[in-house]
């Protein structure tokens, strides 16, 4: 027997299970994981995609406002809008109905992918179902741009003319 075996025959059929256990383990999860890679789908705003910029075609959620203004809807079904955050803005093609909440200024999540000449082209769409509602990830990158205006608050003419920025209490959030 090898010096590094353990001498007790138990032990030695554990070592051996363990052995032959180990490597089907990790297999069956790196298979799951590849498997799954394509169902994941990131979350930006607009600016956070410009920085990055995401690969055509790979599936992610593009969220922030729409821009007023922005929507023109085609005979043909097609809905061309523009989301936008503080920063910067990209332009959305969507093919179908909308949901009913949809309209220029609120908030939208659009999940799809970027064509090469940088247009995005959602397949789904979700709009915030009223004004205290927005998802977590649109509220934090929402928050980390300055834009965030609280749990639905607008901000009062005399605070936009002082430059206070009364979002949510603190800090300036």
């Amino acid at each position: 027997m090898s010096g590094w075996l353990p001498k007790s025959r138990t032990a030695r059929r554990r070592l051996l299970v363990l052995s032959a256990v180990a490597p089907v383990l990790a297999l069956a999860v790196g298979l799951t994981l590849w498997g799954l890679s394509d169902s994941i789908s990131y979350f930006y705003t607009p600016a956070q995609a410009a920085e990055s910029r995401p690969a055509p075609g790979q599936t992610i959620q593009l969220g922030g406002l729409v821009e007023g203004g922005s929507i023109v809807k085609h005979a043909d079904g097609r809905l061309e809008f523009v989301v936008m955050d503080q920063i910067t803005a990209a332009p959305v093609v969507y093919r179908g109905d909308p949901p009913d909440l949809f309209r220029e200024g609120q908030g939208v999540v659009a999940t799809g992918a970027f064509r090469e000449d940088g247009v995005f082209e959602a397949r789904r769409l979700l709009a915030k179902h009223d004004e205290t509602y927005m998802p977590r990830d649109l509220q934090n990158a929402l928050k980390e741009q300055g834009e965030w205006r609280g749990e639905g608050a607008e901000r009062s003419a005399d605070a936009a003319a002082s430059g206070a920025v009364p979002y949510g209490g603190g800090a300036g959030l």
